[in-house]
């Protein structure tokens, strides 16, 4: 099972980067969970680019489409999604390859509510499902971890939504 996740943050030190980390130190069995955290990379979205897709979107367009799944870690900036993440989610508008694609929000700021409720519309809104019962917010505001860090210290709480999310993968989506 291939798990795409994706940071929302460009920050080095990102808690929301050390939460998927930590869910790749904690993946069950079977399971493979990618890094993508290359919205900088990305140039503006624009509608008229779609006649000749710039490389480096066709290849993340590519890799949403071989996910059986993705996990969203996404920090709140001013009540909203980070600028250079929703250009990200843009480029997959045009594309097919995030229809009916199942999706898990994890969060290292149970404060963040409101990109949260923006991201889960928009995503859905982008024909995802959302797989409520893998949700995990955790209070790491402020606080130095490391992905290392992060296994330790919640690792039953990580490991409980993970297996959610690859259960519901397995019985519903992928």
């Amino acid at each position: 099972m291939f798990i795409l996740a994706l940071s929302g943050s460009l920050r080095d030190g990102s808690t929301n980067t050390a939460l998927i980390g930590a869910a790749k130190v904690l993946a069950p069995e079977g399971a493979e969970i990618l890094l993508w955290n290359a919205q900088d990379q990305l140039p503006h979205f624009n509608p008229d680019l779609e006649t000749a897709v710039p490389h480096v979107v066709q290849e993340f367009r590519d890799l949403v489409g071989k996910a059986d799944g993705l996990l969203f870690a996404v920090p709140e900036y001013a009540r909203g999604l980070p600028g250079a993440f929703k250009n990200a989610l843009d480029w997959l508008v045009g594309g097919d390859t995030f229809v009916r694609k199942y999706f898990v929000q994890w969060n290292a700021s149970p404060r963040a509510s409101e990109a949260q409720k923006s991201l889960r519309l928009v995503l859905e809104t982008m024909s995802g499902f959302h797989v409520d019962e893998a949700v995990l917010a955790l209070p790491l505001i402020k606080q130095q971890v490391t992905p290392q860090s992060l296994a330790a210290q919640y690792p039953d709480e990580i490991k409980a939504a993970l297996a959610a999310f690859v259960t519901a993968l397995r019985t519903r989506g992928a």
